[in-house]
């Protein structure tokens, strides 16, 4: 079992990893950066605040990357889609959005054979094909990719054989932590720690633009099409219309998922018929560079609107 901690290391690890694909091919730099928005954990990232429900929490968010005119790709765990949340996956393609697979129970690859995570997958197709659209698209749960070399290669070769691409993180506002903050200081009516998580919230996303592009320069010496990650929460369904406007202000072009991985510096990594690429540190190690790191909030979001004991802030 990895630690919260120590995955939040790992995962940052595979964040940046995905950059590592054809790293010393030359590329033009687009005019105009590009980010793919990208959002996990259909058909919610609980808790929940009082007062609001899934359904309720998805349809703010599509109300939201509509208005703003934003393509966007969903990846979802079936096991937790039942009536009526099963009904607003099916409001996500209505609204032009796409889904995709994220595992049926959202589990660590690390943590079952290669079989039990072949059924992950294929227990998922059902709701997707009812859905519709260009759903062959994967997502790692917890982006753990395996406990060795071997089982990444043979889970990719599970992915390969059903026509899967694997969707990509490239910048990470590690928005999941602020999920249950959110939820207790909602239920404690704390509006005063509310505005603090908001503004938290912004300064991480727009760290997070920082921290990707200097990666991604220090690897590539370019800006690449970058792939956002972020959850289907109360907290970033709340967030969403400013933190779309900050991407624009940030300067950033909206592109949809397969339209930024089309770039090649994500081929190695998106086709799972392809060799799994090395990781970033591999990457900065040979090419003698120091990577940025992002501020951690978790510490003092796991202690905001908490009685006594402070809480563990949920994974993921």
């Amino acid at each position: 079992m990895i630690g919260r901690r120590a995955f939040r290391t790992t995962a940052a690890g595979l964040l940046a990893a995905l950059l590592a694909g054809c790293a010393t091919l030359p590329q033009r730099a687009p005019v105009q950066p590009q980010i793919a928005i990208t959002i996990d954990d259909l058909p919610v990232h609980a808790p929940l605040p009082p007062g609001t429900d899934a359904v309720a929490v998805n349809r703010e968010m599509i109300a939201a990357l509509k208005a703003a005119r934003v393509p966007a790709y969903a990846v979802i765990n079936g096991a937790n889609a039942g009536q009526p949340k099963i009904d607003v996956l099916q409001e996500w393609t209505a609204a032009g959005m796409q889904l995709g697979n994220h595992g049926w129970a959202h589990r660590h690859l690390s943590e079952m054979s290669v079989d039990e995570f072949e059924q992950e997958l294929i227990r998922n197709e059902p709701l997707l094909r009812r859905a519709g659209g260009d759903w062959r698209w994967f997502r790692y749960p917890f982006l753990d990719e395996g406990k060795d070399a071997e089982q990444r290669a043979a889970a990719r070769r599970v992915l390969a054989r059903h026509g899967y691409k694997i969707a990509a993180v490239t910048l990470d506002t590690w928005d999941w932590q602020w999920t249950a903050p959110y939820a207790r200081c909602s239920a404690a009516g704390d509006k005063r720690a509310i505005a603090e998580l908001e503004r938290m919230y912004l300064d991480a996303a727009k760290e997070s633009i920082a921290v990707a592009r200097e990666t991604a320069r220090e690897l590539h010496g370019r800006d690449i099409p970058y792939v956002q990650l972020m959850h289907v929460s109360a907290m970033s369904a709340r967030m969403m219309p400013r933190l779309l406007r900050l991407y624009r202000d940030e300067g950033f072009r909206f592109v949809s998922l397969p339209e930024a991985q089309r770039d090649p510096t994500y081929r190695a990594y998106t086709d799972p018929s392809e060799p799994a690429p090395l990781s970033v540190w591999e990457i900065a190690e040979r090419k003698g560079v120091k990577l940025p790191q992002a501020t951690d909030y978790s510490a003092k979001l796991a202690m905001m609107c908490v009685g006594g004991d402070a809480a563990s802030t949920p994974s993921p």
